[in-house]
């Protein structure tokens, strides 16, 4: 088994961070493709109120060992060269980043294949939690959509 790589970070992923990690794979001449997936806070409205930030909370423990299988069972099934995957935990602005999933393959329909699966599964079956925060400072859990 492999080793699990914390995929989870506090605030918002910063585009800096986003553009550092593209350009590190300038050197990793073999790939043709890079698929990204970049998860947004969206000031959605709600009962008259806008959201003005999530709070992302996780059983990082369970989430990780999870996130480690996913990884796993996505290497095997797509010719994939790499993957990152970065998750925000605590409080994340509207119009921050708080998903950022990143897959490099030879050819662009495995890292897109792969990255679109990768995205469904961690909305799906990691224990990631958000909180919605109003412009009035109320606040809900989130539904996953």
């Amino acid at each position: 088994m492999n080793k699990i790589k914390n995929i989870f970070q506090k605030g918002p992923i910063l585009p800096s961070f986003i553009a550092e990690s593209i350009a590190k794979h300038s050197t990793k001449t073999g790939i043709g493709a890079h698929q990204i997936f970049l998860g947004q806070i969206r000031a959605d409205e709600t009962d008259n109120k806008k959201v003005k930030a999530i709070e992302y909370t996780a059983y990082e423990d369970v989430a990780l060992t999870q996130m480690t299988t996913i990884r796993e069972e996505i290497f095997a099934k797509y010719n994939l060269t790499c993957m990152h995957i970065h998750h925000s935990l605590g409080i994340v602005n509207a119009g921050e980043i708080c998903l950022f999933v990143f897959t490099s393959s030879k050819h662009r329909n495995e890292a897109t294949l792969a990255c679109n699966e990768v995205v469904e599964r961690i909305k799906n079956e990691l224990p990631i939690w958000g909180r919605e925060i109003f412009e009035d400072e109320s606040h809900q859990w989130k539904i996953n959509q």
